[in-house]
């Protein structure tokens, strides 16, 4: 899914955002008919898209328009007895579920309901013997995995349950001559894989490992000359890179390297592309995209951590 920052340069323009329209959509993607094509098709994705829109409507300061008690009940019915989750009820549990279950019960301030240990020993069971992470039981490998096995482990104060040197090293042997990092070792450099070794670094207190100078480089050079952002060279700019690249220079502290002035009404939602459909992945990523520029009316949310900064706080320092 790959789209252009236009549409957020039009709403810094415009010097407002239609909050109340992206709470509506977000809340109509929520109350689409169950048996509708687009609710079957993407059924499997529902916890994640669970995540994209409740992080969207707390980052607007909106979180207490949905039911937290019913949201918490559906969660808690799409656990797998082997502690992970699943995209929805019935389905299969993967690691990129498992980690947007912990993330919404984290905004909803509900982590208290959760078995941590059986979820824990869900993850730890997929660390591998090179430090990388599998998905789940059928063994797909990707960075991916390994930031969202260390994120979730870090949210549930657990990451002493992993070999954490291992973990970092297979993510670093995932760096390439560019300064890059790519979904395994060897791998193309690709900016949503970089966010998720930095993340990954970062949460582990390893960013002294990053050549911060030559990856803040290539980072920097995905903004084309619109403003807008992409994923790697030669490619489209996209909304979502708003956040890829912007959170990894951030975490990097070479945010200053490209230029904001250039990333500084419709029917609510934001979509991949000028006059495309929107959708809830492109909502979020846009919206946490104007967070990191400091947009008002937005709240902070942590580049690491891809939660609000409360959220965060409220976590690891119990405020």
């Amino acid at each position: 899914m790959y789209c252009d920052c236009k549409l957020i340069i039009l709403m810094l323009q415009m010097g407002e955002l239609a909050v109340d329209k992206h709470v509506k959509y977000i809340l109509s993607v929520q109350k689409k008919r169950k048996d509708s094509f687009e609710a079957v098709v993407m059924e499997h994705l529902t916890m994640n898209g669970a995540y994209w829109g409740l992080t969207t409507l707390d980052l607007l300061g909106k979180l207490d328009v949905v039911d937290s008690e019913e949201i918490t009940e559906w969660i808690i019915q799409c656990q797998h007895e082997s502690g992970g989750f699943a995209g929805n009820i019935g389905h299969d549990p993967h690691i990129l579920y498992t980690l947007s279950a912990v993330q919404v019960l984290a905004l909803l301030d509900k982590l208290n309901v959760l078995d941590v240990d059986k979820v824990s020993n869900y993850i730890v069971g997929l660390q591998n013997e090179d430090g990388s992470f599998s998905g789940d039981m059928w063994g797909e490998v990707d960075t991916r995995f390994s930031y969202i096995a260390l994120c979730c482990l870090s949210l549930l104060h657990r990451l002493d349950k992993i070999n954490m040197e291992k973990a970092v090293n297979y993510i670093l042997s995932c760096k390439n001559v560019d300064g890059g990092f790519g979904c395994i070792p060897g791998g193309e450099s690709h900016a949503g894989q970089i966010f998720c070794c930095v993340g990954a670094l970062a949460i582990t207190g390893s960013l002294h490992l990053v050549d911060k100078d030559l990856l803040g480089w290539w980072l920097c050079e995905r903004q084309v000359k619109s403003g807008g952002l992409n994923g790697r060279p030669e490619k489209l700019p996209d909304v979502c890179y708003s956040w890829w690249v912007l959170s990894s220079l951030i975490m990097i502290d070479r945010v200053h390297w490209i230029n904001k002035e250039k990333l500084d009404k419709d029917n609510g939602g934001i979509s991949d592309r000028p006059d495309d459909a929107v959708d809830v992945f492109h909502t979020y990523f846009g919206v946490a995209g104007l967070s990191l520029l400091e947009y008002p009316g937005v709240k902070a949310i942590d580049p690491a951590y891809a939660l609000p900064v409360d959220v965060v706080n409220r976590i690891f320092l119990g405020r």
